[in-house]
């Protein structure tokens, strides 16, 4: 499994959006410019986030883009699931129940269902919250 550009661009908006949270809007420019990503690319991600209702938006003069919920309330798992879709590491994991024809006999499927509850489970764990502390306790002289 490798986690796309999407994704990782996506946790960096929303962690940006947490860690400059002051009450109200933060125009995507700002969020890109701090990020060094392009606007037009963060463009395309927020469509994916505004149908979860992650963002909360405003149009117009001061409009921008803020967090829904506290930051304590959204996982990198949620984020990622968002953006990547599935997290499984093999194709066969993908549905649910496990549709490949050999699903009752493979030795191997048991390593790959470990694999998803580990993956899932470490990503779960991480709230955008748990990131901005480690974040603030890297820079306590």
């Amino acid at each position: 499994m490798k986690i796309s550009t999407k994704g990782r661009y996506a946790l960096r908006m929303l962690v940006d959006l947490a860690e400059n949270d002051s009450g109200g809007y933060i125009a995507l420019k700002d969020i890109a410019r701090r990020q060094g990503i392009s606007k037009k690319y963060l463009e395309q991600i927020v469509p994916v986030l505004n149908r979860s209702d992650i963002l909360l938006t405003n149009r117009g003069f001061q409009g921008g883009y803020r967090l829904a919920k506290s930051p304590d309330k959204y996982t990198v798992g949620d984020i990622l699931r968002l953006t990547e879709g599935s997290l499984a590491p093999v194709a066969c994991l993908d549905s649910d129940p496990v549709l490949c024809d050999k699903s009752e006999t493979c030795p191997t499927l048991p390593v790959w269902k470990g694999l998803e509850k580990v993956i899932n489970d470490y990503l779960d764990s991480i709230t955008l919250q748990d990131i901005l502390d480690r974040e603030a306790s890297n820079y306590v002289i």
